[in-house]
């Protein structure tokens, strides 16, 4: 049987973590939970699940359906029955037995190769659930189609390169269309490092996933996205090079000067009259080395100290503090490396806050299994108190309310995410929000009375079609439970809320134009403005990590843009984040195109 070559399991990743870095995250391996396992069969695929994600499991059946006509068409190729197994969470996901490798915070799901299974985590957001789930069916029919393939087709597929494999994968799951992978290569442009074909090949610190998705988008929209598969098949028996040369008539090496000049030819005008990424605002925190992540900067109230997660140290990903005005890191808070008591902190789509008083700082950890709310005391770097959650999975986002009584967090129930707010006195949970819709980002009011939030609650989400809006932002009022959404532009997503000072106005992250940026609204007349317009963008390891924080009582704005394949960190003082009216009306949405501009599809994402 085919079977017998040893594949590597092929997987989603939202980050690249540095190899020494892995040495620290789950380093054991350790089934804390046994899931009583079910199934329910749809017309090609067994989807696992267990009895907390009995609602959302219906959905994700209908989803991994809808993925396999689009998939089956474009791929021209059918198969019988396959298993899809699905996680509530992702510290769920990280205790499979499925396979044995250890899987991380930045896997969003693996595709194992010698049953073609999918296993993958729910991540409480409708819509990334669908583009998890259609990236790993790709890999299912590659894996399908190389089985059938003469001659070995399972060993040549493990020869290809990875952008290849994995490009395929998220390109055909998310489009020609993302800010994230269009943001990558205008920082590649910007900087003349665009790399060629055999970079992509050869050297790891081209990132395969986002190049690759935007390669494959360059061949999709100049030939069609046949010639994609076609590629891919003839690889399978001749190899890429020699498949390159039959399907299309050319070799890498002029695929690669094709590629780059149409990505300079879009993006150089595009970075015209933007603002360099290292030069928005002033410095704070710069990169020691391309790459370095410094991430979900979270200032303390009175404007003086940050906290931010990074790679600086080459071993792990750690808690620091820093000053707020010239980035002297002050001292690490905490990391897996330091603390026996928890196996990593969780810091992609993630951030903590400070205690009023700026004398504590919440964050989230992973430890047995969920994760947990820890508590540090900032001066003695001691963590006070871990809390626990019960009922609730996965935690991101805390938020720690005026009067230092409540944490606000969105929690994750059965796959589903929710606001939460834990009593720390009193160690109480009370669940704010109970729906199928994605809330997240929580943050307070000055007042305490509202929370600001991100959610896919707007007008484009229907369930029984399963379609979603972008996240959009909304409040939730404390006393009353009323949930008002706004919707500040009529396209791309609306992240990471941040009240000024006074509370009349709220900051935010929109990619409306293509390009992730940060906005202002004034609650009153709902009337926005442009705070910043960087060559790159605003932005985390993923489309919706926090990456920007405003401090309570003064107003100094700290944010993350992406330079070098990395985040810096900048800031902006209260007097430079009033920003320039913007309309609402829908503009082009030019930042998140990639190139070729005129192109042609076979199915609609």
């Amino acid at each position: 049987m085919h079977w017998a070559v040893a594949l590597a399991p092929l997987a989603v990743l939202f980050a690249s973590i540095p190899a020494k870095a892995q040495e620290y995250f789950g380093r054991n391996k350790v089934q804390y939970e046994s899931f009583p396992w079910k199934i329910i069969k749809s017309d090609h695929f067994d989807n696992f699940f267990y009895p907390a994600e009995s609602l959302i499991v219906h959905d994700a059946s209908r989803m991994a359906e809808r993925w396999y006509s689009r998939h089956s068409e474009t791929f021209r190729h059918a198969f019988d029955r396959k298993s899809l197994i699905f996680y509530a969470d992702h510290p769920d996901f990280e205790q499979t037995n499925v396979i044995g490798q250890q899987l991380e915070e930045g896997t969003g799901g693996v595709t194992e190769s010698n049953r073609t299974r999918v296993i993958m985590p729910f991540t409480g957001i409708y819509a990334d659930n669908d583009h998890v789930l259609g990236h790993e069916l790709v890999h299912v029919f590659q894996y399908n189609i190389a089985e059938g393939t003469p001659g070995g087709g399972l060993m040549r597929l493990d020869a290809l390169p990875l952008w290849l494999i994995e490009g395929m994968a998220e390109y055909f799951s998310l489009g020609r269309e993302d800010p994230l992978t269009a943001m990558w290569m205008r920082d590649a442009v910007m900087r003349n490092k665009f790399p060629t074909i055999k970079q992509l090949t050869m050297d790891p610190r081209f990132f395969p996933y986002r190049y690759g998705q935007a390669l494959w988008a360059y061949v999709g929209g100049r030939w069609g996205d046949r010639t994609v598969v076609d590629i891919y098949r003839a690889a399978l028996r001749l190899g890429w090079d020699a498949a390159l040369v039959r399907v299309l008539g050319e070799n890498s090496d002029s695929l690669s000067k094709d590629w780059a000049a149409a990505n300079k030819a879009m993006y150089l005008p595009q970075i015209a009259g933007r603002t360099h990424p290292d030069s928005v605002g002033s410095k704070v925190i710069g990169l020691a080395r391309s790459g370095d992540y410094n991430l979900a900067p979270t200032i303390s109230p009175d404007g003086k100290l940050f906290a931010f997660f990074s790679s600086r140290n080459l071993f792990s990903i750690d808690l620091f503090v820093a000053d707020a005005q010239t980035g002297k890191v002050i001292k690490k808070l905490g990391g897996p490396s330091s603390d026996p008591h928890f196996d990593a902190i969780s810091f992609i789509n993630s951030a903590g806050d400070w205690s009023p008083d700026g004398g504590k700082f919440a964050f989230v950890v992973y430890a047995e299994g969920n994760n947990e709310i820890a508590i540090l005391d900032t001066k003695s770097t001691n963590v006070e108190r871990r809390i626990k959650l019960p009922g609730i999975g996965s935690v991101s986002s805390v938020s720690w309310s005026p009067d230092g009584r409540t944490l606000a967090l969105s929690g994750q129930a059965g796959g589903i995410s929710d606001l939460y707010a834990l009593d720390l006195e009193a160690g109480t949970i009370r669940q704010l929000t109970n729906d199928r819709f994605a809330d997240i980002q929580p943050t307070w009011s000055p007042d305490g009375r509202v929370l600001a939030f991100s959610t896919d609650r707007g007008p484009q989400t229907d369930f029984n079609t399963l379609k979603f809006s972008p996240l959009q932002l909304a409040t939730y009022d404390m006393a009353t439970g009323r949930i008002s959404v706004f919707s500040p532009f009529s396209r791309g997503k609306s992240i990471n809320p941040q009240f000024s000072p006074d509370g009349q106005n709220v900051f935010f992250v929109s990619d409306q134009d293509g390009f992730p940026d940060i906005y202002r609204i004034n609650i009153a007349t709902s009337q926005a403005y442009r705070i910043t317009k960087v060559a790159t963008g605003v932005s985390g390891i993923t489309t919706i990590s926090p990456t920007m924080t405003v401090a309570r009582k003064t107003g100094r704005m700290l944010f993350t843009t992406f330079y070098d394949q990395g985040h810096i960190v900048r800031g902006l003082d209260s007097t430079q984040t009033i920003g320039e009216p913007v309309g609402t009306v829908s503009v082009a949405w030019e930042g998140a195109q990639l190139p070729p501009p005129q192109f042609h599809r076979l199915f609609m994402l």
